[in-house]
């Protein structure tokens, strides 16, 4: 029998465990459902698909990806319904009519036609420019795409799913300006989000690099927490700043995306040695090259990524601990959300080391006792 931390109700976390077992069900089924889709389409559809496109070859590019895109749109849609609508419903979560949830996925589809083509167009210069040396190519080249797409993400994309707004509260811009201050971090403001038109959760975060850079709480966490536990909040992301995580993270996605990418280069070349001989063999070749790319990811370096993201987590826990030193309301906040959110605080090994990005929240409390047993003779 599990001995849950003090603050957690042991209620919410049975429920928790339930939680999270019906929705990784369905994003299992979902990932077996987009496998098999992919193999149809690229037995079936992508070779005859090529031949009768319209144009020239730029607007047959386009069409090729969309196509790809929504090829099994009808099922995407239908996962989506489960797991983000039904169990959100099911759990008390989400906000959202049948309307309001198909009009923000219709949005995320617009998106994906937009971002898709331009993320391949990039891969298909680099096929174009040196076959041979593609892979290195492209990996580079996706430095300056992480950078613009983290730059231009607050202002471009966030805005089209949820409404950003000034915070108003002085008091609550005080204590969380002098927390950035301490971490010599400059923003652009403070702003909340209206999360609660879709789901009772909660979030917060730094947006954006530079001049985009902003400070996020949704409505829902201002609703819920006290400044104590905003602070160390934030205090957290703070902590991924002072430690470079977000240029550590584009530097490893760019040698995850290296390493991939020539391992499938070497698969392709293995099963056709004329995949980037001309425009459609490239264009025909590419649903394959994607459902390698894919299966190799998440066999082979998922799992190390989720492991370094948990190592960066824990520096920024260790730094909004340091930084606001105040223990009591780092555990509260962790627990608060583990409760009102349903995170499992206690997973298994084996679904941690798979599936979990942050340490689970019942680490993260261990972390905020160890720190206050480590420092009880300080003075605050």
């Amino acid at each position: 029998m599990l001995h849950h931390h003090p603050l957690l109700d042991s209620k919410k976390q049975d429920l928790a465990r339930l939680y999270e077992i019906q929705k990784r069900e369905v994003s299992f089924f979902n990932m077996i459902t987009g496998f098999i889709l992919s193999i149809i389409f690229i037995l079936f559809v992508s070779q005859p698909l090529i031949y009768v496109l319209p144009g020239p070859n730029t607007l047959r590019f386009i069409i090729f990806i969309w196509c790809m895109s929504v090829f099994s749109l009808p099922f995407d849609l239908i996962f989506a319904y489960i797991s983000s609508y039904k169990i959100e419903h099911q759990y008390g979560f989400s906000n959202q009519n049948k309307i309001q949830f198909f009009i923000e996925q219709l949005k995320g589809l617009g998106v994906n036609l937009i971002i898709g083509p331009i993320l391949a167009a990039v891969l298909f210069l680099a096929f174009q420019l040196t076959p041979q040396y593609w892979w290195l190519i492209a990996a580079l080249a996706m430095i300056l795409i992480s950078v613009i797409f983290a730059t231009l993400y607050p202002i471009l994309i966030m805005p089209i799913f949820n409404k950003y707004t000034p915070i108003e509260d002085e008091e609550l811009k005080s204590r969380l300006s002098k927390i950035l201050e301490k971490g010599g971090l400059k923003i652009k403001g403070f702003f909340i989000q209206d999360m609660s038109r879709q789901t009772k959760k909660e979030n917060a975060f730094l947006g954006g690099l530079g001049k985009t850079r902003r400070v996020v709480l949704s409505d829902n966490i201002i609703k819920n927490m006290n400044i104590d536990e905003l602070e160390t909040v934030i205090a957290h992301e703070v902590g991924h700043y002072k430690h470079k995580h977000i240029w550590k993270n584009i530097a490893l996605g760019t040698v995850y995306q290296l390493i991939l990418f020539y391992i499938t280069h070497r698969l392709m070349f293995a099963y056709n040695e004329y995949y980037l001989s001309t425009f459609e063999s490239r264009l025909e070749s590419y649903p394959l090259f994607i459902l390698c790319f894919g299966v190799l990811n998440l066999m082979m370096l998922a799992p190390l990524s989720n492991a370094i993201s948990r190592h960066f987590e824990r520096q920024a826990d260790n730094y909004a601990l340091n930084s606001t030193k105040n223990p009591d309301a780092f555990q509260r906040a962790m627990a608060g959300l583990a409760n009102r959110n349903l995170s499992n605080a206690y997973p298994t090994k084996f679904i941690k080391l798979l599936y979990y990005s942050h340490p689970p929240v019942g680490e993260r409390l261990e972390t905020g006792i160890k720190w206050a047993e480590d420092h009880k003779h300080e003075k605050a």
